[in-house]
């Protein structure tokens, strides 16, 4: 069942600021006069929908023990290798654990579809309008070089990330309109009143702020094995070249008694150790030489933990619930191949690949075939669009499939064998100008065949690429499987070089600019987004755009799920399956909190107990 989702509620408080604005803009007061910006409140926190969870005068998280002992190690594994200590360019290939050394102005809590609150800011003003954000630096904020942030550190991020960062760095920081210092430890950042955007003051708050100092003697946009310099709860401490890293607590960070920050990062050390292959994984954890895992394949869940420390007690394996959407993982088609730009070779490809059977013989049945890219959720689409829905998409309705508005959307099921998919599959191939010849599959037009190439990194996809490879086969479509390294396989699918990947993208309850990252035309069109399927198409970037202009909740959910279902029909993607529970297995001497938040689980509250240690 999908959780409950507050977005669906706005407090009389936001009525009141849409009919306040409503009035201003009617005297002819422009959103960013005088008149806006005497609505300007001064926060403790932001909310992308509704109200905040927690007061201003919050003493810590619900889903942390504020008391947990601080001590030992967590010691973590990781897949591939690593090149570069610098997380915030596209080249090379970053260690993990950007987020325990770099902090933000704000900061996420997990139990809320999208709040902030404040870090190293420690208050906020914004207009009801949200034209605008200004931010107040706490004077206790450090680098671990001792030196306090300043704002001109938050400029300098911003120059610097909107230039030189990640591609979602540039589009979101570019949009900001005019950087103001307006005291001695305050910044406001405004926007374009024209074209209303109620999430760049999030987005804002959860830049990554960098060391000004720091840079003058280093080249940012270059990989490197030098440690960086950041602000947060644990500083590098050793760096084994592609093989470990290791994070060391920081005993004078500065925010630690921070209500944000109480009650977590309480391990001394942080050890992520890199390996190539999954199973000489497994072999570390059961010998100890990790001590926590979140197992993301059904089989290993099933056959791979019968040894001794599981059945001592001494290791745990929980499956921990949680509210947050499926996201998609799915098999993708680069609409810039040629073979895969119609919409129905892309379906009846999508025919060929037997879920039930996979499901059956390697997952035990465990997991759920994904119907939406918000499954798990209120926010997937569902039936035929109506109301608001179909008010929304009614003005494309020359420009959309048909089915968007005749038939809900589901993966194409297999009843008593694959056989009577691959004939349907076969129909609208011939229907779409394809045919088999000499066993191979042709476009008739100019004979182009039908082969292509799945790209992996993980080997334990094989054994289902390889299924749908023999399904295909049956249809004379050559798919060929190549697995290659962490590298090469980084390299290539930030420039869209291959034919089809597994990809999953991650979804929130507060979906918003990171839409434009994944989905958009100007996404498609710059390397390194994670645009991988190619889309282009004028629908989805309105209903984009919809997404953080409006103000009404049911409007939100609506554009969300006719976005859903727009994107759902054009078959981009073969969608394949999910678990609605984190699937986690750690040694004992590991505890966390009582309470798993919204969002699951936060490794970040855990810590490592004694025997005689009191766990909450």
């Amino acid at each position: 069942m999908g959780h409950p989702l507050n977005v669906r509620i706005f407090e009389l408080s936001l009525l009141a600021a849409t009919i306040a604005l409503t009035i201003a803009l009617s005297l002819g007061a422009a959103p960013n006069s005088l008149s806006a910006e005497r609505k300007t409140t001064h926060q403790h926190g932001i909310a992308m929908h509704g109200e905040l969870k927690y007061d201003a005068k919050f003493p810590h998280l619900e889903y942390v023990n504020p008391r947990a002992p601080k001590g030992g190690e967590l010691r973590r594994a990781a897949s591939g290798t690593f090149d570069s200590l610098n997380p915030f360019i596209i080249k090379g290939v970053p260690a993990h654990g950007r987020n325990l050394m770099f902090e933000s102005l704000l900061k996420r809590t997990s139990d809320e579809p999208f709040s902030l609150y404040g870090l190293i800011a420690k208050n906020i003003e914004v207009p009801d309008d949200r034209s605008s954000i200004a931010f107040t630096i706490r004077p206790e904020a450090r680098f671990h070089d001792g030196r306090p942030i300043t704002v001109n550190d938050v400029i300098f991020s911003w120059n610097t990330l909107k230039t030189y960062g990640k591609p979602n760095h540039r589009l979101y920081y570019r949009q900001v309109t005019s950087v103001d210092v307006t005291g001695s430890r305050t910044i406001r950042f405004s926007f374009d009143h024209r074209n209303p955007d109620r999430e760049l003051p999030l987005i804002i708050g959860l830049m990554p702020i960098l060391s000004e100092y720091h840079y003058k003697t280093r080249k940012f946009d270059s990989t490197t094995l030098n440690p960086p310099l950041g602000s947060g709860p644990y500083r590098i401490g050793h760096v084994d070249a592609g093989r470990a890293i290791i994070y060391d607590r920081d005993p004078d960070y500065w925010g630690a008694a921070l209500p944000i920050n109480l009650g977590q990062n309480n391990f001394d050390r942080i050890r992520f150790d890199y390996y190539r292959d999954a199973n000489v994984m497994m072999e570390a954890f059961r010998a100890q030489e990790y001590n926590f895992r979140q197992e993301y394949s059904a089989a290993r869940w099933a056959n791979d933990y019968n040894f001794p420390a599981v059945a001592n007690g001494k290791v745990r394996l929980e499956e921990l619930g949680h509210g947050r959407p499926s996201g998609m993982l799915g098999l993708v088609f680069n609409t810039r191949r040629e073979i895969f730009r119609d919409r129905s070779v892309r379906r009846a490809l999508s025919l060929a690949f037997d879920f039930d059977q996979i499901n059956k013989m390697f997952f035990y049945n465990a997991y759920v075939r994904t119907k939406s890219i918000w499954d798990n959720s209120d926010l997937a689409s569902h039936g035929t669009p109506n109301g608001l829905e179909l008010a929304l998409l009614e003005p494309y309705k020359m420009q959309l499939p048909g089915e968007v508005f005749r038939m809900p959307y589901s993966p194409p099921k297999v009843a008593g064998g694959i056989r009577a998919n691959l004939k349907a599959a076969q129909e609208i191939l011939y229907e779409s100008g394809w045919n088999v010849r000499n066993g191979t599959l042709i476009r008739v037009a100019d004979k182009l065949p039908m082969a292509f190439e799945i790209l992996l990194v993980q080997p334990e996809n094989e054994k289902i690429a390889l299924s749908f490879s023999r399904n295909l086969k049956r249809l004379g479509i050559k798919a060929r499987i190549r697995t290659v390294d962490t590298a090469q396989y980084q390299y290539r699918r930030n420039t869209y070089d291959f034919d089809m990947i597994f990809n999953h993208w991650g979804m929130s309850l507060s979906p918003g600019n990171e839409q434009a990252f994944y989905w958009s035309t100007t996404a498609a069109n710059q390397e390194a987004t994670r645009n991988y399927p190619g889309v282009s198409d004028p629908v989805v970037d309105h209903l984009i755009h919809s997404i953080t202009e409006t103000r009404d909740p049911d409007r939100f959910v609506a554009t969300i799920q006719a976005m859903d279902r727009v994107l759902l029909w054009g078959h981009y993607v073969i969608p394949l399956y999910h678990y609605n529970e984190d699937r986690v297995a750690y040694w004992a001497n590991l505890a966390r909190p009582k309470v798993t938040p919204l969002y699951g689980y936060v490794i970040e509250t855990w810590w490592q107990q004694s025997n005689h240690d009191n766990p909450d």
